[in-house]
């Protein structure tokens, strides 16, 4: 992540990470190129009425933003890549999944299902900018996973109501997860008849297409769900996978019980990404205590 201390600074990034001019954003924000260059220059600070606009276009986390644009601004690291920012380098890396698990009964009233089109909309914007490419980007596929397991179809939200981060899980039928795994089919392959209904037939694959959040706090609500969800389901014999570009989650992938199957670091070189693509998998039964 890369320390912020101002939000001229973190404008100026974000056009270079997306390839836009000073012009182009001044347009997307409907003010001229001498506004843009005096928020980036730090002379100005943005309207306060202008703040929620920058988000929606930018989708650059609201905490972070307001954070820099005020007259003494707290520093805050960020990273474009994964949208996730940290107070401090102490809290850049995610926390140790034992405490996690200890902790996963902590309780957050801004995780709700996914239920509206502008979920859908903020989940397929954030994996548009991944490196790791071929996702699905048919949101009929995500309301199916929706209506088959609701409890791990989420969306979380900072304390302002924004879009924090999500969890989709795409509950799969045996043979679409063996594609996945063989690397005979692409995630945005997917279809609709590729998805079943969890726990039914003689071993239940659950992918995760993705999981994400702004900051750890948040992701630590996500997993702690989801690390819920399995330790009271009532069958343990299910298989957990995922296809993942993320460089901050090797360690916890471990602690869980997943392993790596796979890895192609075509794509890390072609992006310059910090980890490789891989695909992982297991079940964290043994992390969470349960026995067959």
């Amino acid at each position: 992540m890369k320390k912020y201390t101002s939000l001229g600074e973190l404008l100026i990034d974000y056009r270079n990470f997306n390839g836009i001019s000073q012009a182009d954003f001044g347009a997307l924000l409907n003010v001229d190129i001498r506004t843009v260059i005096r928020w980036e220059k730090d002379e100005t600070l943005i309207k306060t009425s202008k703040e929620e606009e920058l988000v929606e276009i930018t989708f650059i986390p609201y905490q972070l933003i307001r954070n820099l644009n005020a007259s003494v601004s707290i520093p805050t690291y960020y990273d474009f890549g994964i949208r996730k920012y940290a107070l401090s380098e102490l809290s850049n890396e995610l926390p140790d999944a034992k405490w996690m698990k200890s902790n996963m009964d902590a309780a957050a009233s801004r995780i709700r299902r996914i239920q509206y089109d502008e979920d859908i909309q903020n989940i397929m914007r954030y994996t548009h900018f991944q490196y790791d490419t071929s996702k699905p980007i048919d949101p009929k596929l995500i309301w199916e996973a929706v209506r088959l397991l609701p409890d791990l179809n989420m969306i979380i939200e900072d304390d302002a109501g924004f879009y924090a981060g999500h969890s989709v899980i795409f509950p799969l039928q045996f043979e679409a997860y063996l594609k996945l795994r063989a690397r005979k089919m692409d995630e945005g392959e997917l279809s609709m008849a590729d998805l079943a209904n969890p726990w039914e037939g003689e071993k239940s694959n659950f992918h995760s297409f993705d999981i994400t959040a702004d900051c750890n706090e948040n992701i630590h609500y996500l997993i702690g769900k989801l690390l819920k969800y399995f330790r009271d389901s009532q069958d343990g014999d299910y298989i957990y996978s995922a296809i993942t570009s993320r460089y901050d989650s090797f360690e916890q992938v471990e602690q869980v019980g997943l392993k790596i199957i796979w890895e192609d670091r075509t794509i890390q070189l072609a992006s310059n990404n910090e980890a490789a693509l891989r695909f992982q998998e297991g079940n964290f039964n043994a992390f969470l205590g349960i026995s067959l």
